[in-house]
């Protein structure tokens, strides 16, 4: 039975996907650092969410996202993305965009996002 993830949860999920993608591993003091958060706060999250199923520890202690937390990462990641953009192309600056997408991808619907992604082909 999995948990009904937190937007905490899934902010450490896309983390450790973002730091992937950037330097090809994920450890938890990048996690820490990336976030500004402690060691302890990281492992603690950490902890549950492998617990819930979603990390697992690699062979050199790096995190890597299990096949549904990669799911619900890169899910979390497109929103955070699209988000941005758009609010880039309505005139939101670069860093306030960012920070904007940041707290709406939790919360935006599917409908939403789907009519945001249709307006911007347009």
């Amino acid at each position: 039975m999995k948990m009904k993830l937190q937007e905490s949860g899934e902010n450490y999920l896309e983390t450790i996907l973002i730091l992937e993608k950037r330097n090809g591993i994920a450890r938890s003091i990048d996690v820490a650092n990336e976030l500004g958060f402690s060691k302890p706060s990281v492992s603690r999250a950490v902890s549950v969410l492998k617990g819930a199923g979603y990390v697992k520890t690699g062979p050199i202690n790096q995190l890597l996202l299990t096949e549904t937390g990669r799911s619900i990462a890169e899910k979390i990641y497109h929103r955070h993305c699209v988000l941005k953009e758009f609010l880039m192309q309505i005139g939101v600056k670069e860093e306030v965009a960012a920070k904007d997408a940041c707290r709406m991808e939790h919360v935006i619907s599917e409908e939403t996002l789907q009519c945001i992604l249709n307006h911007m082909e347009k």
